[in-house]
């Protein structure tokens, strides 16, 4: 009930992985109610419509749907709420009105109340003298246990509720008690009594009217003197004789939890206040803390802050705070002065105050309960709790306040759960929006709420503390409202720091937008924020709801204000990259790399000596976090030093050199490489090996690099023994190692590699590419792909013949469909590394004499359908088939051309066609992709594309990026239009056939003879 769900939008959707679980909302802001005149209608048909289920229930539904659009404003339905009350009377007043239509119309009253609300919709009911009898008449006529009219006897209740406020005694009603029949007539004061006292003991929702009706009837004069005794006695002995235990108690303790609530909350104090002490007393023998009905505790703690109230006089305490000018436009005008104290003098006088507070023994007992409310497991209990402990607290003198205070601030101990200090923020939140918070104690608020904006507990896979965030960010708003800024002055940085921080690196969506709206709050209202405006264009409610942007883009921009910078990075440091999510975590070692610029020295002298330790300490996330910022720290600082042409270790001791050294090797000697911790482990030192070599450390020669080299080695080897979700990881960070060790380690000053070096790596991998693990043979393929020309020059065909045998499937392999697809990427990625030389050695460039070779080792995964029981892992062969072609037939058509004949490029063509017609979408997007990419490549033309003038017209080079081809839908009717074309006639109609005989009705309608356009049936068939 914090300030994230005070905006009420949900959270959007963010890039890649980092998207966070929600729900995207969109609003559609109305400005009047427009459909007045359809409501009219429908309301004019029901007496045509009700006797035909069909057409009542369309007729129920539309009418539901229009009111559902005004749930979130449903002020716009204030000026018509009177038209269509009367309208709906006037068929329920009418005697020939039959029952069905009586409840239909009822139904319709219920629907605009639920979306308006009670409170505004009950004045409108008609309360004359007249109407008194026919509801109650209306109402004895009812079957309480009619679950299909319930909204009858609700709305009923509500609208005696009203009428029962006429300014007669009941008596008058009575007349003569003898009734015709000579039996004794129940007075008119009884039979609302009964009525009340009837639906209070019921399951639906007449149960909540009836105690509105409660709380109206019951404080009438007449009604007070005679019966208001008797119904407390009867409310307290069922709630004596309930238990929370049963379901039938449950129903009934609700009911009178009702009723009491409403009864203390609209009585009068004087009345009240006799009972107050005996009903307190029952309350607390029911135990209600104990009972896990979150209802039953909400209306208990609703309740008990009631008679609180009832105890203490009703007056405003004299010493609470005021702020005087509350202007927005002064504060903005005074560009970040301090407004002046326009503060309203506290009525500081005590010989003012001469009126001694009178506080009642059973106001301990009160407060104890709301504190411990506080601490409550459900949200809705504790937000209760919290705007008790604020009313109450109003009501106290001063002393007694602060110590209610003091009390609260115990809720915000490390030994306190998260509910207590979530229910602490809502109830200082209440406090200072009242003023009850003085100006003295803010220096005691403050470190509490830096702390709550940070709190987040790990609980097994996940952590709470959400939830206290959002309530402190709520805290912080209600401070900016509350308080002059000079009061605020001297925490000023600490409250706009924490707030920046929280709302750029929480985690939470709705933490984030919190954060920015208070923070907005505060530039407005305080006016004292430093750069506030600056920061709230950059960091508004809409653009931190995306993650990645926050923590790589806003966070940028706001630390070039040096007030911001050095709690930034520490908050990073000390709160994100022990991070419980891995996420977080890589992600705010990315923002460190991206801050490095804004503070160099900083990050070089402070943080990243503090890090080194936590590197090889014993807290595995703090481990993998502080590898990782050890990584990218370096690598930007090493950028920022050849940037201004310094020496690469000119930020760097021998210290720090020597200890990002020892990482790998103190990892290995403590054997953490093993196990669960290895699957974060070896893809961060790998991380690290990755950037210590692009950032050219001088550690050439050093004893470190073998180190380097086995654990990628062991890390490829290891893939089988990771589990599946970390395998991709682990592959993709050794094989980046491995690419950015050899450039920079392997390499001398002539750009040649040690043959010896050479021939033991190239050798060693080409060997493990026909391991019986497919994980190993992938491992292996990639880093082959990965490596320098240097190590490859020479021996380009012993790579290129390993990486085909890969490729080819065997009875024994045939599931190894990953390491297909990888070898295939591989091979993409070898050609692009030796380059394109005609005439060339085929040892050292793609050339004549083995282009045909490697077009056969592409080609042949494009035939690749084998399929297991995770189900067609063909077509991860066939889509890396599709995209090694299109990179390497790119790479010839830009240096030689010639190379790619016609035979080469018509069946390249041909099978990309047949693709384009497959049945799983994803597979057809992409290689519809690539077939358009080839038609349309002009730097220079492909050559020898078969049918390239029909295939334009087919396939306009304006509609490139606008064809879906994920749709079958629109994909469909251009491939077959390629039936036409002799070239592909056979490929296409291969692919249809797939795509006709598939599971999903999608493919086999669009690609029916039918949606093939005007001949393509003659051409099928």
């Amino acid at each position: 009930m914090a300030l994230g769900e005070m905006e009420g939008a949900g959270p959007e959707p963010e890039d890649g992985k980092n998207q966070e679980p929600g729900i995207v909302t969109t609003r559609n802001i109305l400005e009047s109610f427009t459909e007045s005149q359809e409501v009219s209608g429908l309301i004019g048909n029901l007496k045509e419509v009700f006797g035909d289920l069909v057409s009542r229930e369309m007729t129920m539904e539309k009418f539901i749907g229009i009111m559902d659009k005004y749930q979130e404003q449903p002020h716009l339905l204030d000026h018509h709420l009177e038209w269509m009350m009367n309208s709906l009377l006037d068929i329920i007043r009418d005697n020939g009105s039959p029952p069905p239509l009586v409840h239909l119309a009822f139904k319709f009253l219920y629907i605009i109340t639920k979306v308006r609300g009670y409170k505004l919709f009950l004045p409108l009911f008609p309360h004359e003298v007249g109407d008194l009898q026919p509801v109650l008449d209306m109402l004895v006529d009812q079957n309480p246990k009619d679950s299909e009219t319930w909204e009858t006897r609700y709305m009923l209740l509500l609208w005696l509720s009203m009428i029962c406020l006429i300014p007669f005694d009941l008596a008058r009603f009575d007349g003569n008690t003898i009734s015709e029949e000579g039996h004794a007539r129940m007075p008119t004061m009884d039979r609302i009594l009964k009525i009340a006292k009837c639906y209070l003991v019921v399951s639906d929702k007449a149960r909540d009217a009836a105690a509105v009706l409660v709380s109206k009837f019951i404080v009438r004069p007449d009604v007070r003197q005679k019966r208001m005794a008797d119904f407390l006695d009867w409310t307290l002995s069922m709630l004596s004789k309930s238990s929370f235990q049963t379901m039938e108690g449950t129903v009934v303790m609700n009911g009178m939890l009702q009723a009491l609530a409403q009864l203390f909350k609209h009585g009068k104090r004087e009345d009240c206040l006799p009972y107050a002490a005996t009903v307190l007393e029952c309350l607390d023998n029911c135990k209600l803390s104990e009972s896990n009905q979150m209802v039953l505790r909400k209306l208990g703690m609703k309740l008990v802050q009631r008679l609180g109230l009832t105890f203490v006089k009703l007056k405003v305490a004299k010493w609470r705070y005021q702020r005087g000018c509350r202007s927005l436009a002064a504060n903005l005008q005074a560009q970040g002065s301090v407004v002046q104290n326009q503060m309203v003098t506290v009525a500081a006088n005590e010989a003012d105050d001469e009126e001694e507070y009178d506080i009642p023994g059973e106001i301990e007992n009160v407060v104890e309960q709301l504190l411990v409310g506080l601490k409550d497991k459900d949200t809705i209990v504790r937000w209760s709790a919290a705007k008790g402990i604020g009313r109450i607290t109003g009501r106290l003198p001063k002393e007694l306040a602060d110590d209610v205070i003091g009390s609260l601030l115990d809720c915000f101990s490390f030994q306190e759960t998260d509910n207590a200090w979530h229910g602490g923020c809502l109830a200082l939140a209440e406090l200072g929006r009242r003023g009850l918070l003085l100006p003295s104690r803010i220096s005691d608020v403050v470190p509490v709420i830096l702390k709550a904006l940070t709190y987040d507990e790990k609980r097994g896979a996940c952590s709470v503390g959400s939830n206290v965030r959002d309530a402190a960010c709520y805290v912080c708003w209600a401070f900016a409202r509350a308080y002059d800024p000079v009061e605020l002055i001297p925490f000023i940085n600490q409250i706009s720091s924490a707030l920046v921080i929280a709302a750029v690196f929480d985690r939470d969506v709705n933490c984030r937008r919190a954060a920015s709206a208070a923070f907005q709050e505060n530039v407005g209202r305080q006016g004292t924020f430093p750069h506030g405006i600056d920061i709230l264009t950059a960091a508004d409610y809409f653009a931190v709801g995306n993650r990645v942007n926050c923590y790589l883009t806003i966070s940028v921009y706001i630390a070039g204000f040096p007030e911001y910078t050095q709690p930034m990075i520490d908050h990073l440091v000390n709160m994100k990259i022990n991070h419980w999510d891995s996420v977080i975590r890589e992600l705010s070692t990315k923002a460190l790399h991206n801050l490095t610029p804004r503070a160099p020295e900083y990050m070089a002298n402070v943080v990243l000596p503090r890090l080194l330790p936590l590197s090889v300490g014993t807290d595995l996330h703090t481990r993998h976090g502080a590898i990782l910022a050890c990584a990218e720290i370096t690598h930007a600082l090493c950028k920022l030093a050849e940037e201004n042409n310094r020496s690469i270790t000119y930020y760097f001791n021998e210290k720090s050199l020597e200890g990002l050294k020892q990482i790998h090797q103190e990892l290995c000697s403590r054997q953490l490489y093993r196990g669960l911790g290895g699957e974060l482990m070896r893809p961060a030192v790998c991380t690290l090996i990755e950037k210590l070599s692009l950032s050219k450390m001088p550690f050439r020669g050093d004893p470190i690099i073998g180190g380097w080299q086995w654990l990628i080695n062991d890390s490829l080897r290891s893939l089988p023994l990771v589990s599946s979700a970390a395998r991709q990881h682990i592959k993709e960070s050794a094989v980046s190692a491995l690419a950015a060790l050899c450039n920079e380690y392997y390499i001398n000053e002539k750009g040649e590699a040690d043959p010896a070096l050479q021939d033991e790596l190239v050798t060693q991998y080409v060997s493990e590419l026909q391991n019986t693990e497919e994980m190993i043979r992938c491992g292996f393929s990639r880093a082959l792909g990965a490596l320098p020309r240097c190590l490859l020059k020479g021996r380009l065909q012993q790579v290129l013949e390993g990486l085909k045998k890969v490729t080819l499937i065997s009875p024994a392999d045939v599931s190894f469909a990953e390491s297909r697809r990888d070898a295939l990427i591989a091979v993409a990625k070898v050609c692009q590394t030796v380059g394109v030389k005609a005439e060339g050695s085929q040892e050292e460039y793609i050339c004549k004499d083995n282009v045909t070779q490697i077009y056969a080792t592409l080609l042949s995964g494009v035939t690749d359908y084998t399929t297991d029981s995770r189900g067609d892992v063909g077509g991860w062969v066939r889509e890396a088939a599709m995209t090694s072609l299109m990179e390497v037939t790119l790479l010839l058509v830009q240096n030689e051309a010639e190379l790619i004949n016609a035979n080469i490029c018509k069946q390249i063509m041909c099978w990309l066609a047949q693709q384009s017609a497959e049945k799983i979408d994803k597979f057809r997007a992409h290689a519809g992709f690539v077939f358009l990419t080839l038609l349309h490549f002009d730097h220079p033309p492909v050559p020898h594309i078969p049918h390239r003038e029909e295939l334009e017209r087919i396939f306009p080079r304006s509609e490139k990026e606008t064809l879906n081809w994920n749709a079958a839908s629109e994909a469909f009717p251009r491939i077959t239009q390629l039936l036409g074309l002799p070239t592909y006639q056979y490929y296409v109609l291969l692919g249809l056939s797939v795509s006709v005989g598939g599971l999903t009705e999608t493919t086999g309608v669009c690609t029916s003879p039918d949606n093939a356009g005007p001949n393509a049936g003659k051409r099928l068939f």
